[in-house]
């Protein structure tokens, strides 16, 4: 069965505060767990005014200890920023604060700039170690081994569920062979979603987390009461697409009535593009469509990211997309009560 979940990137709007976004954050997810969504995952970005995540394992913490029983994970934490030991000690602690709930997604990009890798202390060849990385930390979340002198406590025998997060063929191809569960940002980076699907089945090793491939996709989806509505507060992701194409970020900005007085049409053609998984409709379109990007997938899961200006707008988007599939589509989209194991 298909399953919905959230990423939520704490977006800070603006005439808003960080502590906002935090506070939001979390009344989305207990909202999201109203709803039947299967897990909540928040994401690595720093030096950016308009996201209030950088600290992750913080957020996590925040809500996981707000919410019951909707998995709560990064998706992803940029593991070229940190040291597998330090990852494994926050997501282990985690993981015994709140056990059964947690997830681990890894990026490879450092989800930054280059002036604040410096400021992180890590430098542009941490990504070249990005697989040998993701293999030491899963052996400190593990069993203790014999003579194994370094451990992760807490952290050790968590076997905290590892996902592999990719916007190109080197995430699929390293989740393959490390069995691992793959999720595709085609959220903004739809382009090599396909292929990358494809790689990741066709060369998939099972492993002790994983008995067979298991793929997640990633999507911008807004649901309001009409359509007209549904396609206005869309305007506030293609504003911020479109400053970031400008070279410009900012907070996240208010919708407008019409994205074309905004936006040139070389901006277009170039926002367009990298919002191709985006969707935005009325409770009665929004399952049509949708539909086509879970055939040609064949997506065990979507996870659904709607950036709305208006936090009510976006609890309430999230409600009537669950509820649009699970009418539209029962046997289709598992938004019901979930199970605590890593992926059922």
């Amino acid at each position: 069965m298909l399953k919905l979940s959230v990423l939520d990137l704490a977006n800070i709007g603006e005439g808003f505060t960080a502590a906002d976004a935090l506070a939001n954050a979390l009344d989305l997810a207990q909202h999201a767990e109203a709803a039947g969504y299967h897990r909540f995952w928040l994401a690595e970005h720093h030096n950016l005014a308009g996201i209030a995540s950088a600290a992750t394992a913080v957020c996590i913490g925040h809500v996981a200890g707000g919410t019951s029983t909707i998995r709560v994970g990064a998706g992803g934490v940029m593991l070229p920023n940190h040291s597998p030991m330090v990852i494994a000690e926050q997501f282990g602690t985690l993981a015994t604060l709140y056990p059964g709930r947690i997830d681990l997604g890894l990026g490879r990009a450092p989800g930054t700039d280059q002036h604040t890798m410096r400021a992180l202390r890590r430098g542009p060849e941490s990504s070249e170690r990005f697989p040998q990385d993701v293999i030491e930390l899963r052996t400190l979340l593990g069993p203790p081994q014999e003579h194994q002198t370094l451990h992760a406590i807490p952290g050790e025998d968590t076997n905290v569920p590892l996902w592999i997060l990719g916007s190109s063929l080197f995430g699929a191809q390293l989740g393959a062979a490390l069995g691992l569960p793959y999720a595709f940002a085609s959220h903004f980076a739809p382009q090599a979603l396909m292929q990358a699907v494809q790689i990741y089945r066709e060369r998939f090793e099972p492993s002790e987390q994983l008995a067979k491939p298991y793929v997640m996709v990633g999507c911008n989806v807004i649901v309001a009461d009409t359509e007209e509505e549904a396609k206005r507060l869309f305007t506030s992701t293609q504003q911020t697409f479109t400053r970031m194409v400008r070279g410009g970020r900012g907070k996240l900005p208010p919708p407008i009535d019409d994205i074309e007085t905004f936006w040139s049409g070389a901006e277009k053609a170039q926002v367009s593009s990298m919002l191709a998984c985006s969707f935005y409709g009325s409770p009665e379109t929004i399952t049509a469509k949708l539909q086509p990007l879970i055939d040609a997938t064949g997506a065990d899961e979507l996870m659904i990211s709607a950036a709305t200006w208006d936090h009510k707008a976006r609890v309430r988007s999230y409600e009537l997309l669950a509820q649009a599939l699970r009418e539209k589509t029962p046997h289709a989209a598992e938004v019901t009560k979930r199970s605590s194991s890593a992926l059922s």
